[in-house]
């Protein structure tokens, strides 16, 4: 029992892995390590998406319920995330980035903040990442809008803030904890039933937004997120994306075309293609050149490649009439 002899919280734990390496061993002995008298582990699901390194063997772990399935491709990480998810009974879904390591009192603010009647109708809790030094990393963010989108692009975000917000939430403004449009989702604790209501992420998002995506749903469905900034988690940061730049750039510009083509007004998204290819693809290529790097030009050529024949697939398939709209 805990101090106020009440039974824990149960949040089943959901883990996507692909080539992580020794970092999804970490990330599990961090879960075993953690206090759970408030917010207890029920099974941990490890969704290995066709890794080759090894990264999914010997995963037993003392102190913790593991359960593996190893998919004989690479499913795309909303889709394994809900497959996961469908193996999962408890109250709370607690999505984990493998290259995560939870504090040892994380789940324990968790825990104690969900017993809150500010979290009545919170679905969505997040925690304050954190880098190697300690110092708070990118936690929570905006909803995207174009104008957010091109703030990113061009850097005005950085000069003008007040005409050009920033995506990302910047240090000072999760000083505290407080609600927000999303939070990040390498910390993602989701209430079961919301996971529900909603069928889950959509996983038309094959890597990035489906995070996102789901948060904005939420929101319209009258469910808050919470950056929570007493649970911190450490977050190394593009584990798996920086072995295959090229591709997870190219996964990033589809997804954040289709979540504007379900969430912004059409002519928005149109304009969004038109800005990622004759601003944004330019200005990468000029920043590339500039620090010498030919793998970063090679990088992003492949991308943008893949992006503009994604473009011309999704022309043709019912799901994505509106892209020609």
């Amino acid at each position: 029992m805990n101090g106020t002899d009440q039974p824990p919280l149960v949040a089943d734990v959901v883990i996507v892995n692909w080539n992580t390496g020794d970092y999804l061993r970490d990330c599990l002995r961090s879960i075993a390590r953690a206090d759970r008298s408030v917010l207890a582990v029920g099974v941990v699901v490890v969704v290995d998406n066709a890794s080759v390194d090894g990264s999914a063997d010997g995963l037993d772990i003392p102190g913790l319920r593991l359960r593996l399935i190893r998919n004989d491709l690479n499913r795309g990480f909303a889709a394994a995330c809900n497959q996961g998810a469908a193996l999962c009974d408890a109250d709370y879904l607690l999505f984990l980035n493998p290259d995560t390591r939870v504090y040892p009192d994380a789940l324990r603010a968790v825990g104690d903040f969900l017993r809150t009647e500010t979290a009545r109708r919170v679905g969505i809790c997040g925690a304050r990442i954190v880098d190697e030094q300690g110092r708070t990393a990118v936690s929570c963010s905006r909803f995207p809008t174009l104008r957010v989108v091109v703030a990113t692009m061009t850097g005005f975000g950085r000069l003008s803030p007040g005409l050009f917000p920033s995506h990302h939430l910047r240090s000072e403004e999760i000083a505290s904890s407080r609600p927000v449009d999303q939070v990040i989702g390498a910390f993602y604790l989701v209430r079961r039933p919301l996971f529900v209501e909603l069928e889950g992420f959509d996983d038309r998002f094959f890597l990035y937004f489906e995070e996102v995506d789901f948060a904005l749903r939420a929101s319209r469905n009258g469910w808050a997120s919470y950056f929570l900034g007493d649970a911190l988690v450490y977050h190394a940061e593009h584990v798996s994306s920086d072995k295959a730049r090229g591709r997870g750039l190219r996964h990033l510009l589809c997804s954040r075309t289709l979540y504007a083509f379900l969430h912004w007004p059409h002519r928005d998204a149109r304009l969004l293609i038109a800005l990622t290819l004759l601003l944004e693809l330019p200005g990468r290529i000029v920043r590339a050149g500039i620090r010498g790097s030919g793998s970063e030009i090679r990088d992003t050529a492949v991308a943008y490649g893949g992006y503009v024949r994604w473009l011309l697939q999704e022309r043709t398939r019912r799901d994505y009439r509106m892209l020609t709209m």
